[in-house]
């Protein structure tokens, strides 16, 4: 077991960027210890926004495309911070919006962004372990699926929250509009055979 030091969690400033047909609240960490860190998590943040808010057709002063956002903030413990961003987007004449949900999990002291795969240890099938386990709580919860599912990506979307992996789905990835986003919470406990200790939620696994 690694024992690792006792990391504050950061401070996390709400911006609230308002324009022509868009109201956005984005998260921004501020005050913290290392500086790099923090303007690496900071630009992220903002490439993943600008990201999303082209997917959604919106450009700077939009007379077009309608935009509103907000943040939440999953996990800010242990070195560890993981936060989710909701951005709607409606266009004139178009027959209805469209919801994007994009998160994103930090290293706090290097900035690092983590996909799914760096949670695991190299060469561990994670991808299987994990497709698995959607499948059955797909089964136990009469959640309908447009095809039947057989796997999930190995660079999925998740969160970390509350000692567990979330993976979940764009609106229409698996399910009919109706079922949202398709979230699965996965507890670290039931993975821990394949988190390292190098692993950024292997800190989660430590009953404390």
């Amino acid at each position: 077991m690694l024992n690792k030091p006792y990391t504050l969690p950061v401070q996390i400033q709400t911006i609230h960027r308002i324009g022509p047909k868009l109201d956005l609240y984005v998260p921004r960490v501020v005050n913290a210890p290392n500086a790099a860190a923090q303007t690496n998590i900071n630009n992220a943040i903002a490439k993943e926004v600008q990201s999303m808010l082209k997917q959604l057709g919106y450009v700077p002063n939009s007379k077009t495309t309608e935009i509103n956002g907000f943040y939440e903030v999953k996990t800010n413990e242990r070195g560890l911070l993981s936060i989710a961003l909701n951005i709607y987007g409606y266009t004139e004449h178009a027959a209805h919006g469209l919801t994007l949900l994009k998160s994103l999990t930090f290293d706090i002291t290097t900035g690092n962004v983590y996909s799914l795969g760096d949670l695991f240890a190299p060469g561990s099938d994670y991808v299987k372990r994990i497709s698995d386990i959607v499948k059955a709580q797909i089964a136990e919860r009469g959640i309908e699926t447009l095809q039947p599912f057989t796997s999930i990506r190995p660079d999925q979307d998740y969160y970390v929250a509350d000692k567990a992996i979330v993976v979940y789905f764009q609106l229409y990835e698996i399910t009919p509009y109706v079922f949202g986003f398709p979230m699965f919470p996965i507890s670290v406990y039931s993975l821990q055979d394949i988190i390292p200790d190098s692993s950024p939620i292997q800190p989660m696994t430590i009953n404390d």
